[in-house]
């Protein structure tokens, strides 16, 4: 048998092996938590930075959940409720949750939604399985010590956060609920994306009939949106030895995420000496770094182009809306009544019962995104999420946080095949930078989909990369691939890789232009769309890569001031554009406030604020550019603005009308009105939103006659790594939100401030380095 073979057929026997034990009985000791023989030491450094120090992953996992808690208990025992399904219990059935979880608009969703997960015990089963299909052995002690730190810190008394001090939810939790976490986490692109969808779908109980989904047109312009989302995006640029100074690699990091919610970044370095030796940030409740450094290899995500999830649609039996065809026989739905206790008015619970509907091919949904999908007497939709059945996530970070090379990184991503919505770009110190899309994606290749899309899901799959499938036949269900761990993904070798001497880049569209020297090309249109526009904060960071290569080659503080120029690509292009149409408008101030502005989105930067309210209601125009998009100039078109569109005319003075009304000053400095609130304190920000194409993301809700008070998302977990040859990175990093939630915390906006002033924290790496911190903190913890 060739190697090939013999790889297909050894991943094949252990998929079918960890199957077989995903369906066992559920071992009790993932419910049990105990400390004993578990220690660890944190050192706190400058803006409470803990590095973690254990002799075994129990006792990292120790160490770091009790650091964790200690910073952010309150909004970490928020997701354990949420993921139990006891929302409504605690907060009241129509409430709305924080959506870090999923897209749920109430807590009654929410709770419908996760008590129906928990109720099926597939966390449970997935948890109990062996690796690769479920956690590796070190995953297992990590959770473990994760949840026993957790809990040493809330038995101590600690917690001073008024958001959660003294509540009737503030409880212990699990390994189980370290592993729901991440469950939930890799279903965000899925299942958790159409919560409301899932738990409110149920049979028709008029006569209505005919085809149920939308006109074609109008499913098909809805597809378009499906995965534009401004709550998570990133940048991240990985430059390698042919464009580096000192010939080794240099990587940008810069996730763009909720600053509030329970997905926030937090700040930590890893060790266990000889074992493991990994800096950077995780999401609230990971057990281990998600983004960041070893001695010799750095990495980030962003979020990634393809569609995670595909749909089915049913066609019902007759005078049955809950029976459908599948190789010409009639097969009913399954059901599931799931119940939760509502805390009513008066404080009394009662319980709340709703039904849920399953197909073989996954729950119904009756839309998603704009694409409605009604549930009628003729057919229904199901959604098949594979991340649905992924618990590999943190087997993928902790690989990652174990790797010493580029080439390390995708042999862990291939052989974990955890990472559920995101891309990785990465750098390493021999002076590699790498593009890998390895992500969960449903097994629809352009040749499956061909053969099983319905006729509206060859219009999506175009549009979005969304397939919907027939499910009149079975085998139009997504099968088990070559080399893959779990059944219905698609083969790991089918994504796009791109390893660079020079540079890679993404920020948040598809592979196709990672190194515009090197479009990638032929793949498989449900991983991403080729030879289409890009947005202007992919053409912004491509250009200003180009343009320091032009200069000279990077260095780390190249790469710094790349990403904090606050660059406004929509006013490099339209700016000069826009004052010659005011003038030719006749409006004045305007114009002169235009001419003037510096063209950035710095927290100073004088008609930044006007042109930001403008372009954002120009972007309408369909005749905004002269010349249009041109796949053989994808990084310059569209360009060219027209003076002449009166919907951009309109905009402009809609725009003066707006600030005059909300007596805001036309030239007012950005920062006066972009701003948050910490404490007290106001904190001006610089920045921008998507729409302007700005890197250093920031978007926030308009406040008429105030202006952007609160950020919602934006520029999260920065970090700019450089190596330089020995064994501790040059590194500088931001946490623009700051390590903690607690407004009774010194580390409350320590670094928001820092963020203010485009300031950097000195990352302390080898452990003489942070021996040597100023203020240094030493907390040592033993398990009874």
């Amino acid at each position: 048998m060739s190697r090939t073979g013999l790889r297909a057929a050894g991943t094949a026997a252990v998929a079918a092996a960890a199957l077989s034990a995903a369906l066992a009985p559920v071992s009790p000791s993932v419910a049990a938590v105990g400390e004993r023989g578990m220690s660890a030491t944190v050192r706190y450094t400058e803006y409470g930075i803990p590095h973690i120090t254990a002799a075994d992953y129990a006792g990292l996992g120790y160490g770091t959940g009790y650091a964790a808690a200690k910073d952010n208990a309150c909004l970490i025992a928020q997701g354990v409720v949420t993921l139990r399904g006891e929302r409504s219990r605690y907060f009241g059935p129509d409430a709305s949750p924080d959506r870090a979880l999923s897209s749920a608009s109430t807590n009654l969703a929410s709770d419908v939604f996760f008590t129906g997960v928990n109720d099926s015990g597939i966390v449970e089963r997935l948890a109990a399985a062996p690796a690769p299909y479920g956690p590796t052995g070190d995953v297992r002690e990590l959770s473990r010590g994760w949840a026993a730190g957790y809990n040493r810190y809330l038995r101590e008394g600690g917690v001073a956060d008024p958001a959660c001090k003294g509540a009737a939810w503030l409880k212990p939790i699990t390994a189980l609920d370290v592993y729901r976490r991440g469950y939930a986490l890799a279903m965000l692109g899925g299942s958790g994306m159409v919560t409301d969808q899932i738990t409110e779908a149920a049979p028709p109980s008029g006569a209505r009939a005919g085809t149920g989904a939308q006109s074609l047109e109008k499913a098909a312009e809805g597809a378009r949106g499906l995965l534009t989302n401004t709550d998570m995006g990133s940048n991240a640029i990985a430059v390698g030895a042919d464009a580096t100074a000192n010939g080794r690699g240099v990587l940008l990091g810069n996730p763009h995420y909720p600053w509030h919610n329970g997905r926030r970044f937090w700040q930590m370095q890893q060790t266990i000496p000889g074992e493991l030796d990994v800096s950077g940030a995780a999401l609230l409740g990971a057990p281990s770094v998600n983004i960041g450094h070893t001695s010799t290899f750095a990495w980030s995500h962003t979020v990634a182009t393809g569609v995670p999830f595909s749909l089915t649609e049913l066609r019902l039996a007759p005078g049955d809306p809950t029976s459908y065809f599948v190789d010409g026989r009639i097969e009913k739905m399954t059901q599931r009544r799931v119940t939760v206790q509502a805390r009513q008015p008066d404080g009394t619970l009662k319980p709340v019962a709703r039904t849920q509907w399953r197909s073989r091919y996954g729950p119904i949904v009756t839309s998603v995104s704009s694409i409605g999908l009604p549930w009628t007497t003729w057919n229904a939709y199901a959604i098949t999420d594979p991340n649905a059945t992924n618990l590999r996530l943190a087997n993928t970070s902790l690989a990652l946080d174990k790797a010493r090379t580029t080439g390390e990184a995708v042999r862990a991503l291939k052989q974990t095949q955890g990472l559920p919505w995101v891309n990785t770009i990465a750098a390493d110190s021999r002076g590699k930078a790498l593009f890998a899309q390895i992500q969960v994606l449903p097994n629809v290749t352009n040749a499956f989909a061909d053969r099983c899309n319905s006729l509206l899901g060859h219009l999506t799959l175009r549009q979005a990369g969304l397939a919907i499938l027939d499910g009149t036949r079975s085998s139009c269900a997504p099968g088990k691939a070559p080399g893959t761990v779990q059944p219905g993904i698609l083969d790991p070798d089918r994504y796009p890789v791109l390893t660079r001497g020079d540079y890679v880049t993404n920020s948040n569209d598809s592979y196709w232009l990672s190194n515009p020297g090197k479009p990638l090309t032929g793949y498989d249109r449900i991983i991403g769309d080729e030879k289409t526009a890009r947005t202007l904060r992919t053409r912004s960071g491509i250009v200003s890569v180009q343009d320091q290569l032009a200069e000279s080659r990077f260095t780390r503080t190249d790469m710094q001031d790349l990403v904090f120029a606050d660059r406004n690509h929509a006013g490099e292009l339209a700016a000069a554009g826009t004052v010659e149409m005011c003038r030719d408008m006749r409006l004045g101030e305007p114009c002169d406030v235009l001419a003037k502005w510096d063209g950035t989105a710095d927290a100073g930067s004088r008609g930044a604020l006007l042109f930001d309210r403008y372009w954002r209601k120009a972007l309408s125009a369909w005749d905004l550019w002269r010349t249009p998009f041109d796949a053989s100039d994808p990084v310059r078109t569209p360009r060219g603005f027209n003076t002449g569109s009166w919907a951009a005319r309109k905009a402009l003075v809609d725009a003066v009308d707006e600030l005059r009304t909300s007596n805001i000053p036309l030239d007012a400095p950005l920062g006066e009105h972009q701003y948050v609130t910490r404490n007290g304190e106001r904190i001006p920000l610089g920045g921008g939103s998507e729409d302007l194409g700005v890197l250093n993301k920031i978007e926030a809700a308009w406040t008429p006659g105030k202006g952007y008070t609160e950020v919602t998302t934006g520029s999260s977990y920065v970090q700019v790594v450089s190596f330089d040859g020995d064994a501790c990175p040059d590194t500088r990093t931001l946490l623009t939100y700051s390590q903690s939630a607690d407004p009774t915390s010194p580390h409350y906006a320590d670094q928001t401030r820092l963020f203010s002033k485009k300031g950097w924290v000195a990352e302390r790496f080898c452990s003489g380095e942070i021996g040597r911190a100023p203020g240094l903190r030493v907390v040592t913890l033993t398990g009874n």
